[in-house]
């Protein structure tokens, strides 16, 4: 399997603003990946509406192999002007990288962007180009395991202006947290949930502008294969453990019959460890050949909030205060280990998920599950679901 680009954003909204006048949007395709972030001119509606149209015609149009002139001068000519400025106008930063991890970065007036190669800043030359009346910025990286770019729009670096920092943090400051950040996190994903997270608190929880983080990580592939629920049919356990006993993935268990399914299909010893439970998650257990054995619905649920939470806070607070139980374990290798995740998902009805306010059918596990895949998916995992 090539080299997976990790790819994740996290925005906040400007205060008392429903909409974000910031935006990312990104493809993978046959020839690598092109990912683009968008400011527009202002907040809320208008900002957003600016910040959408370029992301998507660039996105478009270099899918459909325009030339980097071409796209920016059809989104200079595209976007529509602010009646009080008189401005047709959005920052963006376009990059694309091929299935050699070579990376083409076009920036037009976003804060320059940041990249990590080894655990060491590197400083990257750029070449000034002029397309369409705009001054473009342009450079080449030659990506390698482990190296991160970081693009942050101008609401994380007036971070703490005027509050908790006089002058909010510079850019040496916003450069040195990224780095230790990316040293001690595997995932976008849980870089992202930090930063936005400081960039919250510095606002006091009142951002004075949409604030957003783009990470881009080049990853080994991990792959992940999730077991949750037995089969609908009985006579398809031994399918399940085959597939069980031949991955040679990392494999976790969700939900207790599906463990005994293992158990005696597998001829496995199953341990549970009390001191793992909590008030509010179940234990775990132990079983050889499985990286992690946990309860089902009630674990899954918790799972579900914490990424959730992840979107507008740091891993720490989400999590961390409470590292060994299920949820926490759980969280943490969807997040910041998996890359690609297999969910086999069993179709047994237990009747102790359907909730009686609800028609017959509807099953509260599989809410759960759907949107925990829905998540996952818009954290830039690669998710393959098969049911049994």
């Amino acid at each position: 399997m090539d080299n997976f680009f990790d790819i994740n954003y996290k925005s906040i909204n400007k205060h008392n603003e429903e909409l974000c006048g910031d935006k990312v949007e990104y493809i993978y395709d046959d020839d690598g990946c092109i990912i683009v972030i968008s400011d527009g001119l202002g907040s809320g509606v208008k900002a957003n509406i600016l910040a959408t149209m370029t992301t998507k015609i660039a996105v478009t149009m270099l899918k459909n192999n325009a030339s980097i002139d071409d796209t920016i001068e059809t989104i200079i000519n595209t976007l529509p002007e602010c009646k009080v400025r008189k401005l047709a106008y959005s920052t963006f930063t376009i990059i694309k990288i091929d299935r050699e991890n070579n990376a083409y970065i076009a920036e037009y007036d976003n804060p320059p962007y940041f990249y990590y190669s080894h655990k060491r800043i590197i400083h990257v030359e750029k070449k000034e180009r002029i397309i369409g009346s705009k001054k473009i910025y342009e450079s080449n990286i030659k990506l390698d395991i482990g190296d991160t770019i970081c693009v942050v729009s101008d609401g994380a670096v007036h971070a703490g202006i005027g509050q908790l920092l006089n002058l909010g943090w510079s850019r040496d400051e916003i450069n040195e947290y990224l780095r230790e950040l990316n040293n001690v996190n595997k995932s976008s994903q849980l870089i992202n949930g930090n930063f936005i997270g400081v960039c919250n608190n510095l606002y006091n929880n009142e951002p004075g502008d949409d604030t957003t983080i783009l990470t881009i990580k080049v990853r080994k592939p991990e792959v992940i294969d999730i077991f949750i629920g037995p089969p609908a049919d009985k006579s398809l356990d031994n399918q399940l453990a085959d597939i069980m006993k031949n991955s040679e993935n990392m494999k976790i268990i969700c939900g207790g019959t599906t463990a005994l399914i293992a158990e005696r299909e597998l001829d496995k010893q199953l341990e549970v460890d009390l001191d793992s439970m909590k008030d509010d998650v179940p234990p775990i257990a132990y079983m050889d050949g499985f990286d992690l054995v946990t309860e089902g619905v009630l674990t899954l649920g918790k799972v579900l909030e914490n990424i959730k939470s992840l979107s507008k806070s740091s891993y720490e607070s989400v999590v961390r205060n409470n590292s060994y139980d299920g949820a926490t374990l759980l969280t943490y290798m969807l997040t910041d280990i998996g890359t690609h995740i297999n969910f086999y998902i069993g179709r047994a009805v237990n009747p102790a998920h359907q909730n009686p306010n609800f028609p017959m059918g509807y099953n509260i596990k599989q809410n759960i599950v759907d949107n925990l895949i829905d998540e996952l998916k818009k954290a830039g995992k690669q998710v393959d679901v098969l049911f049994f």
